[in-house]
């Protein structure tokens, strides 16, 4: 049961920082950024998610034990 939650929590997880980062390119696409400026932009809100999700597991580790 504690491997099918990690697991599907890390998909979730992984799932969100992608729909994030490709909603941040094609925003940046639309501002009129150029394709580098774009990817940039994609890749700094896909890390923003990542380390969002690990800093609250982290501060939940912490809490329940």
């Amino acid at each position: 049961m504690n491997v099918a939650l990690v697991l599907l929590t890390t998909a979730l997880v992984i799932t969100t920082a992608v729909m994030a980062a490709a909603g941040a390119g094609k925003l940046a696409r639309m501002d009129g950024a150029t394709y580098p400026a774009a990817f940039t932009r994609a890749a700094v809100a896909f890390a923003a998610v990542i380390t969002l999700a690990s800093t609250v597991v982290a501060a939940l580790a912490g809490f329940l034990t």
